[in-house]
């Protein structure tokens, strides 16, 4: 049976005015199955002979085929309206304090977070503060398809600005949801329940500062939920940089939006000094986010046999990665896994991401030329611009950063493993210069000890590095 079999529609034989707005679906059929859910969940109000067990903990097909072409439906604005009219809402507020059926839960999540996507209907979902404590509960569910839906419906309301501070300051008076986040995220193997719960953090994160403080400091303090029948048992004094670590594992090979999200959490981390902290702070030193970083970098994204175009499809979450790489290295340089003898392949890496870039300005460069005319074209050139530029300052920093370390020792082997050659320290020195003369300056002088003659060649090249020596 298919997951949202089609919708029904309204015979023509049916009164007059009974379909939905101006939809062809009907009014009658819809509020049948509503009253049809309604008896569902209280078998003991329909039939006093029923016993407590009569709660289901399946759908009977026929009932489940139907309410998912509700759920199909509620995509639809007018049929969205006609269910939060009879007051749907509350009777899946019934659904979850009473079913014991998964599946049933499920599905009224769905329908919720299709009733969401219409502003009005958010907002009343939203000031409606029983409904909202009861779905931040369903975080604690132990059923992978209903915490998805219950990601999507957070995530809805958090991408509207009229009622986006209404869930971040609830979920800011709800620690629980704290630990369900991270259970999750270090818990799940769902890669697609991974990448929504990832979305809804980075999304928190983004919108209020003193949230994400907040969770950068739990861990500490026990959090103690409403009580939910199936939620967890006790859970473990959980750090938000392991378990976004975990999750950003899960989803890195099978993923490459979700591995995005968690790279951009754990770069808004970083913007506060506490965030570095947790991160270099963390028992191993920082060095499982270091290694992970590292490893994407150097052997996964923009490598060697990949064409210049690659950089940018893969812009945003570089950025992501090479900012939390140069925030790092920054706090820790005495840490062994920052010492330069192990990060020569990622000095080659941070160069040849600069070649690409310039492959991929020449031909932004082309294209503009071609469509001048264009405006379209033009405004999408010009944003590709922006995201490369804001590629190139990261990793122009880290690199300077990184060269101020070097040792004759360390650039021999460089030079000996292919990662220093003339081609590349020109690309290097062309995207370094003028702003990080110092950087450079340092860098030649001990290339000089390691290798006169390309120091020489390089100075020939960037002459005004010759005026300074």
């Amino acid at each position: 049976m298919d997951r949202n079999p089609s919708p029904p529609c309204s015979d023509a034989e049916e009164e007059e005015g009974d379909a939905v707005g101006n939809t062809v679906y009907s009014k009658h059929w819809l509020f049948s199955v509503l009253t049809r859910l309604i008896e569902v969940i209280a078998p003991a109000e329909t039939d006093p002979a029923a016993s407590p067990e009569a709660a289901r903990t399946e759908l009977d097909e026929e009932m489940e085929n139907d309410i998912c072409k509700v759920w199909d439906m509620s995509m639809d604005e007018d049929v969205a309206l006609f269910l939060q009219e009879f007051n749907a809402p509350d009777i899946f507020m019934g659904v979850f304090a009473k079913s014991k059926c998964p599946r049933l839960t499920e599905i009224c999540v769905g329908i919720l977070g299709n009733m969401a996507c219409f502003q009005d209907i958010c907002m009343s979902i939203s000031k409606d503060e029983n409904l909202g404590q009861v779905l931040l509960q369903r975080l604690c569910d132990s059923d992978s398809p209903t915490l998805l839906e219950t990601s999507r419906l957070l995530l809805t309301c958090l991408s509207q600005p009229e009622v986006a501070n209404v869930w971040v300051e609830r979920i800011r008076e709800n620690p629980s949801v704290y630990d369900c986040v991270c259970f999750i995220m270090s818990s799940s193997t769902n890669v697609e329940l991974l990448v929504k719960v990832g979305e809804v953090v980075d999304k928190l994160f983004d919108l209020d500062e003193e949230l994400m403080l907040n969770w950068i400091k739990n861990g500490t303090c026990r959090s103690v939920g409403p009580s939910v029948d199936d939620s967890p048992e006790e859970l473990p004094d959980f750090k938000i940089v392991p378990c976004i670590l975990e999750a950003a594992k899960q989803v890195r090979s099978d993923n490459p939006e979700g591995l995005d999200v968690y790279m951009h959490i754990l770069q808004l981390l970083t913007t506060v000094d506490e965030g570095i902290q947790a991160i270099v702070q963390a028992p191993d030193g920082g060095k499982e986010t270091w290694s992970l970083l590292y490893d994407l970098v150097c052997q996964e994204l923009c490598q060697p046999d990949d064409p210049p175009i690659i950089v940018q499809e893969q812009k945003t979450v570089l950025a992501s990665i090479l900012s939390v790489l140069s925030a790092m290295f920054a706090s820790q340089t005495e840490q062994e896994y920052t010492r330069m003898r192990k990060n020569m392949p990622l000095i080659g890496s941070l160069i040849r991401i600069l070649q690409y870039m310039e492959g991929c300005g020449k031909r932004a460069v082309d294209n503009s030329k071609e469509s001048e005319q264009e405006e379209t074209g033009r405004t999408d050139v010009n944003e590709e611009d922006f995201h490369l530029k804001i590629l190139k300052d990261i990793c122009c920093e880290l690199l300077s950063n990184m060269l101020q370390e070097l040792t004759k020792e360390n650039t021999l082997e460089g030079l000996h493993q292919g990662h220093l050659n003339e081609q590349t320290c020109s690309c290097a020195f062309q995207n370094l210069l003028p702003l990080y003369f110092a950087s450079v300056e340092s860098f030649l002088e001990v290339l000089r000890e390691a290798d006169q003659t390309l120091a020489d060649n390089l100075e020939k090249r960037f002459p005004s590095l010759k005026v300074h020596t």
